[in-house]
């Protein structure tokens, strides 16, 4: 990893409020053999069951869920300001239609079988503990149903241990 230094938990200092919402993600899993990645803006990082865990969401007809769903860990990459249009584009094409990733200036690598693009600032390695499909009897507010799930394309929850942290 070059350029990259692991981080010690404690000191991990940063908003996820911004990092995920704002600034937003590289969801990326695969092998070897092939890779797929996808931007995302929504999720959250804590504590559950004394493991520090990341919480994503990926709708059923990402091509991207197919890879994670196949792989025992994937990783969030997190990129500076100028990287948004990339991000944009990776977040908009499919890696079914297209070798999206060739089209952009990102090099990917690999740490503990688990792909991640050098361009990052920050990478999470991430190995899944629970996945389950987002239920519409659950919403406490059918509002939220109604308003984000129009098409019934519910997200699966993916709760995975942050097993290191990477960044520049």
């Amino acid at each position: 990893m070059n350029n990259f230094k692991e981080m010690n938990f404690d000191d991990f200092n940063t908003s996820p409020f911004s990092k995920i919402g704002k600034e937003w993600m590289l969801i990326t899993a695969g092998t070897k053999e092939r890779i797929n990645t996808m931007t995302a803006s929504w999720g959250a990082l804590g504590v559950m069951w004394g493991k520090n865990v990341a919480f994503t969401f990926i709708r059923p007809q990402r091509y991207t869920k197919k890879f994670v769903d196949n792989n025992e860990t994937f990783s969030l990459c997190f990129f500076p300001e100028e990287y948004k249009k990339v991000l944009s584009y990776l977040g908009s094409v499919s890696g079914k239609d297209e070798d999206k990733i060739s089209k952009t200036n990102l090099t990917f690598d690999f740490i503990d079988n688990t792909p991640y693009f050098n361009e990052a600032s920050l990478v999470l390695v991430c190995k899944k503990l629970y996945v389950q499909n987002l239920n519409p009897e659950c919403f406490v507010l059918p509002e939220l149903d109604n308003k984000w799930y129009e098409n019934k394309d519910y997200h699966t929850m993916y709760v995975s241990e942050i097993q290191k942290i990477y960044s520049k």
